[in-house]
């Protein structure tokens, strides 16, 4: 799969976004049902401007049946230096400071809602907002050379939103340790506190979405979404909460057609033929 989000005579762009090089956000939906979203203010560093946030709520809502997996993508050096400072900075008001927090909040809970699974393709510094985005989406592969961190602090704010989904992805301490000191972490090291799934070379990041992608699609597109739902779901609930809803999902999915023919493959050693795909 191609990451960028040009046209392709195996892809068709989705309605939600313009394909051309003015638009924020870049739409492309390739054979498989891969759907790659490429953030497009590479002069800015893609900067969550409030116009930004918009395009990418609208991609996000308009998401159907016909894609298995999203990747979020970007173009130029950075992946996403978090807020536009220069727009923030211009507004001296705190209902439009407000408004924008909640616009941001609403649309990393987007993504966490949505029944396909989300990859962060990341290809460069992921700052701030930008940190914020990776941790929200459910699986995510840098590039080696790519940096996260939530500088915030070292411009008198403390980066409240960030630490939301920072503390769902890393241990207490770790998320502190980044909200507190204002420093970036290498790739390596964002790998092994567990805010990213691995990251590889520069070269290998395509190759490396793509088998992850290839990987989703070919499960049972009953299974992933129902799977997705419950393990956010049971995540915030008390461990005996959790186990009963767990219990009542994993039922439920027992019903599936798909199950019945996982299992009959399984036993009949042959690949299953999901109905649902």
């Amino acid at each position: 799969m191609n990451s960028r989000s040009d046209n392709s005579d195996n892809g068709r762009d989705a309605a939600a976004v313009a394909p051309d090089s003015e638009a924020l956000v870049l739409s492309r939906l390739d054979d498989k049902g891969a759907l790659t979203l490429t953030l497009n203010r590479p002069a800015q560093f893609n900067a969550l401007s409030q116009a930004m946030l918009s395009a990418m709520q609208e991609a996000l809502e308009q998401i159907d049946d016909h894609v298995r997996v999203v990747v979020i993508a970007a173009n130029g050096r950075a992946f996403c230096a978090g807020h536009d400072l220069r727009e923030m900075r211009s507004h001296a008001d705190e209902a439009w400071q407000c408004a924008l927090f909640q616009q941001c909040s609403q649309m990393m809970q987007t993504l966490v809602s949505l029944p396909q699974p989300v990859i962060a393709r990341v290809q460069g510094v992921a700052a701030a907002a930008g940190c914020q985005l990776v941790a929200s989406c459910d699986l995510a592969v840098a590039a080696d050379h790519a940096s996260f961190g939530v500088s915030g602090i070292n411009l008198g704010l403390f980066c409240s939103t960030p630490s939301v989904a920072l503390s769902r992805n890393l241990s207490r301490k770790r998320a502190f340790q980044l909200l507190m000191s204002g420093e970036f972490i290498s790739a390596q090291t964002a790998v092994d506190w567990g805010l990213l799934n691995e990251c590889v070379a520069d070269e290998l990041l395509d190759a490396s979405i793509e088998q992850w992608c290839n990987t989703i699609c070919s499960k049972s597109k009953v299974a992933v979404s129902t799977g997705k739902r419950l393990f956010h779901e049971q995540l915030e609930r008390p461990l005996d909460q959790a186990y009963a809803l767990a219990s009542d999902a994993m039922a439920c999915n027992m019903m599936a057609e798909d199950v019945a023919e996982g299992i009959d493959a399984f036993f009949d050693k042959r690949p299953p033929n999901w109905k649902h795909r």
